[in-house]
């Protein structure tokens, strides 16, 4: 039995917390994620769920309370934005080394300087190369639906890789919408009981966790790592064809909207995708073939799903809402690009936009598409690499 109950981003993925009943949370208010935890809060004090709720004093301390208790064999899940997420990097390196199946729900925000609390994609896309699986949500029924599906994602024994589960700071976060709800008990059974592999606390099987690992072993660990990501890229698909039976969705690595016999696309993530959507629909009374490609997991990078859906496009952009300080443009353009290269060979072109929580509307997602049409029919790009609604 389903309810459809009026909920922000926040609320949904502490809802989503509520449901699984995590074992242990460790975390640190931070805007604009303090909603997810403070709601959660309620339900332990409400005795709603019997989480060990730690509140430390940093959000460094956090993921290292997380790290602990992971090792010692529960489940385990947080959440942070922008410089909470900063001041916790060196244990976020630690926590996927370890394989910890950490699920954290990260509220996308910019990084200081100077000081912004809105949002842009810095946070997480810094953190792209730590080893932790990343996805992003447009609303906050994929808010929902993800942070349900990230324990089994992480927890897989093929896998076991600490899980980002991503959205936009205040766009999605603090926006209300109807979000429909599973049963608790469906939930429940899809999230299945924890089996820990190798816990710290089994004294009959002893084990080292963060010991001294140097040139004996610590490229072969690495190489472990990057194995896991290979495996997780086979297993999601079959833990997602388990999920979309419960919630009635096709949810893939990617979201192809009206990609059939699109001649111009644009790769966007998170809340961007819902405009791009309404722009498309008007393009496409006016007979222009656009499409989008909707990255929803961004860590495994899906390159084989993208390649094959521009196999037939004229022209391409990507919309980074993040700067990789590289001079070759945002992060999920060098991606894009590298992906295609040798495959694909079409006009790629990137817009870094909507830092600092900057809007994007309709106006700005059609001079994208204005600038593809030209680039299709002449095969000329003025600028490979734009920022889209920055003022000169």
């Amino acid at each position: 039995m389903t309810k459809i109950i009026p909920l922000t981003g926040d609320q949904a993925a502490a809802e989503a917390m509520r449901q699984i009943n995590p074992d242990v949370v460790a975390a640190y208010p931070i805007t604009p994620q303090t909603e997810i935890v403070m709601t959660f809060s309620q339900f332990v004090a409400d005795g709603l769920v019997d989480t060990e709720l730690i509140q430390v004093e940093s959000e460094h301390s956090a993921m290292s309370a997380c790290v602990g208790a992971s090792a010692s064999g529960v489940r385990v899940m947080t959440a942070t934005s922008s410089q909470g997420l900063a001041l916790m990097w060196e244990i976020v390196y630690i926590a996927s080394s370890m394989r910890l199946p950490i699920v954290m729900a990260v509220v996308n925000r910019a990084l200081s300087g100077p000081i912004n609390i809105h949002c842009d994609h810095s946070d997480t896309m810094g953190a792209r190369d730590s080893g932790w699986i990343q996805i992003y949500c447009e609303n906050a029924q994929e808010v929902y639906e993800m942070m349900i599906l990230a324990p089994r994602i992480a927890e897989h024994p093929d896998i076991l890789l600490p899980v980002m589960v991503c959205q936009d700071g205040f766009i999605t976060s603090h926006a209300t919408e109807g979000v429909k709800i599973i049963d608790d008990k469906d939930v429940k059974n899809f999230i299945g009981e924890y089996i820990p592999k190798d816990p710290i606390l089994d004294i009959k099987n002893p084990v080292t966790y963060g010991p001294l690992d140097l040139q004996d072993y610590y490229f072969e660990h690495k190489r472990q790592q990057a194995e896991a990501v290979k495996n997780a890229i086979v297993k999601i698909p079959e833990i997602l064809k388990e999920f979309n039976k419960l919630v009635g969705k096709e949810y893939g690595f990617i979201e192809k909207y009206r990609m059939e016999d699109a001649e111009i696309a644009i790769v966007c993530l998170s809340s961007t995708c819902g405009t791009a959507r309404v722009v498309i629909d008007e393009l496409r009374e006016k007979n222009v073939k656009a499409g989008m490609i909707k990255i929803r997991f961004f860590r495994p990078f899906p390159a084989e799903e993208i390649v094959n859906t521009c196999r037939n496009l004229k022209a391409l952009a990507v919309l980074d809402r993040a700067e990789s300080f590289s001079g070759r443009g945002g992060p999920v353009y060098n991606d894009i690009r590298s992906a295609l290269y040798q495959s694909v060979n079409i006009p790629v072109v990137n817009y870094i936009y909507g830092l600092g929580g900057r809007d994007i509307d309709k106006n700005h997602i059609n001079i994208v598409f204005n600038d593809l049409i030209e680039i299709s029919k002449t095969g000329k790009i003025k600028k490979l690499i734009d920022y889209l609604g920055v003022r000169d």
